[in-house]
Parts: structure tokens; sequence; C-alpha cells
């Protein structure tokens, strides 16, 4: 890898020759400017605005524009007489815990490599030591015409060096929070950890830009001349207002499934969304209603609505029916047979006339 800096780490008398590597780089697609009536390519001139020709680099210098918009010429030689100690070294000030170091500073990675062989035992002794202390090390440095804030952590079995914004260069998130006091549920948490729960890890190196490849595919299919077919909307119903508990469930059930603990788990998760209840035995072996019956509201309303449009008559008789069952036995079966509720209100009336006759036997023999 092509070194874009030369200098030296600087901690105590130490002093340890490196070299600066870009350790990311950009895969984003770039495009060009075109003109849509020709296909020309656009391009940016350089051109003064008072005499309105195009300059070249060499001509280009800097300047600082005041508040009153005048400009200050400012010269390379005038910032090189400015006392920079970090011009050309990377100078160490502290040895603190990662913890405390802000990830919202972090900025441009580097890697230091050691430059030349009598770099190896010092650079060596740097990494062990970074590895031992559980610590990294703030330092400050030079590059590109101003000096920066930096971090030095071991990655492997090499230095790197993590550019940080200057504390100042946090902005403070003042009117970022909602406004409103918001209230979560006990149950909303449980949820919300039961999501993060399946989610479980995620291997970093199996992460990639779904959208660069699908610009990608769309390049190649246009240079080939093929069709382009558009893609497929994704309506995931942004910003509209749903059920939170709802959404959870859904989301936790969507993420087993797509690691395959769907069906196992299936008959678990429904039993979470539905109330059913075993089938229990009374003292005297009767089965109660379970859940099934309860939940059948489809065949309740069927004979609903069949009985709404039967005669009145027939209505009568239904009516009649259901409270002579009634009145026989509060534990009779439904599906009791129609002669078999006679025989018991045949029984009952019987019984009712022997007891008045035992009745009026007395009251006879009051009378004589």
């Amino acid at each position: 890898m092509r070194s874009i800096w030369n200098g030296a780490i600087s901690f105590g008398l130490v002093s340890i020759p490196i070299k600066l590597v870009n350790a990311t780089e950009n895969h984003s697609i770039h495009f060009r400017q075109i003109h849509l009536a020709d296909g020309g390519r656009i391009r940016y001139r350089k051109v003064c605005e008072l005499d309105e020709e195009e300059v070249t680099g060499g001509e280009i210098g800097k300047a600082y524009e005041d508040a009153d918009g005048t400009m200050i010429p400012i010269t390379d030689e005038d910032l090189a007489q400015l006392p920079l100690p970090t011009a050309k070294t990377i100078e160490i000030v502290a040895f603190v815990p990662a913890d405390e170091i802000d990830p919202l500073q972090m900025d441009a990675a580097y890697y230091l490599s050691a430059n030349g062989v009598p770099a190896a035992k010092p650079y060596t002794l740097l990494r062990e030591a970074l590895k031992r202390s559980n610590k990294v090390a703030v330092a400050k440095y030079a590059l590109r015409g101003r000096e920066r804030l930096g971090m030095l952590r071991v990655v492997d079995d090499v230095i790197a060096m993590h550019g940080l914004l200057w504390p100042d260069e946090i902005r403070a998130p003042e009117g970022v929070a909602p406004d409103s006091d918001v209230t979560v549920r006990d149950a909303e948490l449980d949820l919300a950890d039961a999501l993060m729960d399946t989610l479980g890890e995620v291997d970093m190196d199996s992460l990639h830009d779904d959208y660069r490849e699908a610009v990608e595919e769309l390049i190649a299919a246009k240079a080939s001349g093929e069709a382009v077919q558009p893609a497929e909307s994704d309506d995931s119903g942004g910003g509209k207002v749903i059920d939170l508990i709802a959404a959870l469930e859904s989301s936790v059930r969507a993420a087993k499934k797509s690691r395959g603990e769907g069906d196992e788990n299936e008959a678990e998760n429904e039993g979470d969304m539905a109330d059913v209840h075993p089938i229990k035995k009374t003292a005297s072996g009767r089965t109660t209603k379970t859940a099934q019956q309860k939940s059948t509201p489809k065949s309740t309303g069927t004979k609903k609505s069949t009985a709404s449009t039967s005669s009145p008559a027939k209505k009568t008789a239904q009516k009649q029916k259901k409270t002579t069952a009634k009145s026989t036995s509060s534990s009779s079966s439904a599906s009791s047979s129609k002669s078999s509720a006679s025989a018991k209100k045949q029984t009952s009336s019987n019984a009712r006339s022997t007891t008045k006759k035992k009745t009026a036997a007395p009251r006879k023999r009051a009378s004589a």
C-alpha cells in the first residue's frame, strides 16, 4: 500500500519512524455530469472573477476572507514559519481507556507501518504495551495543512490510528430528542429485548452494500443494451402510526422465521397470541368448555343468521325446545334426543301427580 505521510511516533524519549497508510477506501460509484442534449461531459474550469480568464493550478494561492469580504493572502512560506511541532511527528500526549473516547469524534482511519528495520523494535514495544494495558494512545499530528487529534490502538499486529475531531467540533444534541415525555411500558421493553435476542449477533464481514450492487447491475445492463426492469417498490409503511406491540411481535416472528426457528416454535408463538386452554374434567367426569369451543364465532354466527331467516313458527318451536331442555337438567347434553327429553318430562309430571294424591289423603281423613 502506498504511504501518504512519513514521520515518526514520539512518546517520551522514544521515536519510531513510521509510514502513514490509508486503512479504508471508498467503494461508492461516482458519476460524471453530462449535457443531456448531446451527451457531452460537463467540466469545471477555474476562472478569475475579475478578468474572467481561466487560470492554472500554479497561478492559484490561498487567502482568508475577512468578515467584510476582504481577501487576506496567506502563502505557504507564511504557514511554514509557524511553530508546528507535529508537522512530521505523531506526538502521544496520554494513554487512556478506550471507553473514554467518544465514538462521535471518530474520523478517518490509518495504518501505521514501521519505516525501516531499526523501527521494528520500538514499534513492537509500543504495540505490545498497548495490548497489555488495554488502553489507547491519544496523540496530536499534522496532516494536509492543519493539526489534528488522533487515537492509536492495536488491530491484529498493526498499530492503527483514528483521526479524531476536536472536542469543540462536536455539536451538542439540542432539540434532537423528542419534545414530549414518552412512557414506555414494561411489556414493550420485554418485546424489544426479545427482538434483540432473536436477531442476535452478525458477522460484520457478511455485510455488503446492496445499493451499490444494484447500481453496478444497472450500468452493466445499459452497457449491453438490455432492457432495465423497474425494481419492485418496498412499501414498508414508513411514516404511518402503527401498533407498537403488534409491530414488535411481528418483528420477532419474522426474525425467528428468517433464522429457521419459525417451524419449531410456531405452536409456542401461537399460544402467546391466542388464549388457548387445555380441556379440564369436572368431578362428574364431564368436560368443560375449551377455548376452542369458545373461539368459534363463525359457526355461531352462521346459526344465528340461519335462524334470522327462518319462519316465526320455527323460531317459537326452537325457543320452546330450548326452554324445556333447560328446565329438565342444566347439565344435560346439547345432543340429547327429542324422545329422551319427552320421557323426562313425563316422569316429572307423574311425580307431581303422585305428590298431589298423597297430600289429598290426609285432608280427607281430617274432614272425616
